[in-house]
């Protein structure tokens, strides 16, 4: 193919295409950029369904015409970013395509660098309190270059050039900038993402091909180095990982998001209010509609500011930042490929919430993934399941339909995850029914909860009665180590089973998946214990699960055990212990 000397509108939507597609193929080793060594981070996902969103908007306006190319691009990046990593790339989508809608003839290098100096300031200006290291520092060294490139003369395909390389050396050196990423043995993951769009450039200006991604394993394509590069995970210093007690990525606690409809003078006001609550600020739009994302410890406050200047929130998020490691996010992946996975279920609907169950005086709806685990709710009475996670929970309004579809005018919520918690309690306000979240935190604390559940006493009395009973829980689960790193029970090594427990953080390690299973039950079953639930999930294995069942006969010969097959991703073993 001729190298290009200018960016067309037909090269632009080749670009955003091919940079969607690049994120997507790469949106597992984007993930396992995590300074957790589970298979829970959620940047790629996060980056790929904002490019999904931004696709999809393009695609709708017509292929030539350059300013609608330019706004949907805009508008879809506004309108469909996830998460901190989608709404930072949001501003840098809107930062290229506003500049680059003047150019009818086509941009040529220096206006595209341009562009990128553009969508740098537009990231920054975004954020609060800007943090060096992280994608903002890769994106500016990469315009700072391609504008060196273009003032010296260079064609579109030299600056794009210098801006690649320059990315990768900015990229290389975020652990240094960012202790976090040092002690992790990782690279910033939104950098790493944000390179595919200059790899991306690459390839429709002069046929340079994308890095590819290897199937599946997520440590291949444009970000493998990532895990070699950079220094290895620091032995000294070290910080627990996962714990209560200490957390080496923040101090703040919730991840709130929501669409926000706010007077623009008011903008300025609302972000300082934020900044004397949190911390993670990133404020994108305008024109009376803004995208906010925010780190905080108080949730409420976190809504409340945008009351009180008049704002109007929609479509909150909030997701528990110290509990990323029991979400299973895995299954989310599946949904940016075109799948609905924000509510599932044969019970679930409008056409199917209660339908065809007689009336009760107080329904349940439950949050769980696993076809086994959503089988096991209905036939404990669960008249709604929805299914949610990590990095796409339940909306508000889809709880609601669900609570609205039952057949029953009081209505238990069990989240079954912390994230969900916040959402869920905004429900009672919004309906004319009686709902009662009782807070579950695990699949687990669900069974739990739903074992003590009467249909025919009213929502309060099951309130009190499911609590007491999801309290009385303790849970663990095991899953892989997805890369090389340190935690306060030693060195973790990629492929490592690893047992985790709420609020102690990783407790077991071991190379073999029954071992670490061992250590984990060893942990949570104490002297009291009188039932031990397993819930197998995929990756489980049959030999297995009769060998666990087999050590607690031997060693808790007195304590009841029952084995669930629940089906839910990347975790082949969650426990409850009553």
């Amino acid at each position: 193919m001729p190298t290009l000397e200018r960016i067309t509108t037909e090269a632009l939507r080749d670009l955003v295409a091919t940079f969607r597609d690049a994120v997507r193929a790469h949106a597992g080793a984007l993930n396992r950029l995590n300074v957790y060594p589970v298979p829970d981070g959620d940047t790629g996902t996060n980056m790929a369904r904002t490019l999904e969103a931004v696709v999809a908007e393009m695609e709708s306006s017509e292929t030539d015409d350059l300013a609608a190319t330019c706004d949907a691009i805009s508008h879809g990046s506004l309108m469909g970013a996830r998460g901190n990593s989608g709404v930072i790339l949001s501003q840098i989508m809107r930062g290229i395509s506003s500049t680059l809608k003047a150019d009818t003839d086509g941009a040529d290098g220096t206006r595209f660098a341009a562009a990128l100096q553009a969508a740098s300031s537009g990231a920054y200006q975004a954020v609060l309190k800007p943090i060096e290291g992280t994608i903002l520092t890769v994106v500016r060294e990469s315009a700072d270059a391609a504008t060196a490139a273009a003032e010296s003369g260079a064609s579109l395909l030299g600056v794009a050039e210098a801006a690649r390389s320059a990315g990768q050396v900015s990229l290389d050196n975020t652990p240094e900038l960012l202790p976090v990423l040092k002690d992790a043995g990782v690279v910033d993951a939104g950098g790493a993402g944000y390179l595919l769009l200059l790899d991306a450039l690459l390839h429709v200006v002069d046929g340079v091909p994308i890095p590819e991604a290897e199937d599946d394993d997520g440590s291949g394509g444009a970000v493998a180095a990532a895990f070699d590069s950079p220094s290895a995970p620091s032995r000294s210093g070290s910080r627990k990982v996962g714990g209560a007690d200490e957390v080496d990525v923040a101090d703040q606690r919730y991840e709130v998001m929501y669409f926000m409809d706010l007077d623009d003078p008011q903008i300025d006001a609302f972000k300082h209010g934020w900044g004397a609550i949190g911390d993670s600020i990133v404020v994108v739009g305008g024109d009376g509609i803004w995208n906010c994302h925010v780190h905080t410890n108080d949730i409420g406050a976190a809504i409340e500011v945008a009351l009180d200047l008049g704002g109007r929130p929609k479509e909150i998020r909030v997701s528990d930042l110290f509990e990323e490691v029991d979400d299973e996010h895995a299954k989310r992946e599946a949904a940016m490929t075109g799948g609905d996975a924000s509510t599932v279920a044969p019970v679930s609907r409008k056409s199917a919430a209660g339908a065809g169950l007689p009336p009760v005086t107080t329904a349940v709806v439950g949050v769980c993934t696993g076809e086994g685990m959503v089988e096991l709710f209905a036939q404990l009475g669960v008249q709604g399941v929805v299914t949610g996670g990590q990095t796409m929970n339940p909306s508000t309004a889809e709880l609601l339909d669900t609570v609205e579809h039952v057949n029953a005018d009081q209505v238990i919520i069990l989240p079954n995850n912390k994230n969900i918690i916040p959402v869920a309690e905004q429900v009672n306000a919004l309906t004319s029914k009686s709902v009662v979240v009782v807070p579950t935190v695990s699949t687990a604390e669900g069974l739990a909860a739903l074992i003590v559940y009467d249909p025919e006493a009213s929502g309060e009395a099951n309130g009190a009665d499911m609590t007491e009973a999801a309290d009385s829980v303790t849970t663990g689960e095991v899953t892989r180590a997805v890369r090389d790193t340190r935690a306060e029970i030693g060195d973790i090594s990629e492929g490592d089973w690893i047992g985790l427990v709420k609020g102690d953080g990783i407790v077991a390690c071991e190379t073999d998946l029954l071992d670490a299973v061992l250590g984990l039950l060893d942990v949570i079953i104490g002297d009291d214990a009188e039932l031990i639930t397993v819930i197998t999930g995929e990756g489980a294995d049959v030999a297995v699960t009769d060998s666990i069942t087999g050590w607690l006969g031997d060693h808790h010969a007195a304590v009841g055990v029952e084995v669930h097959a629940g089906g839910q991703p990347l975790y082949p073993y969650l426990f409850g212990v009553e």
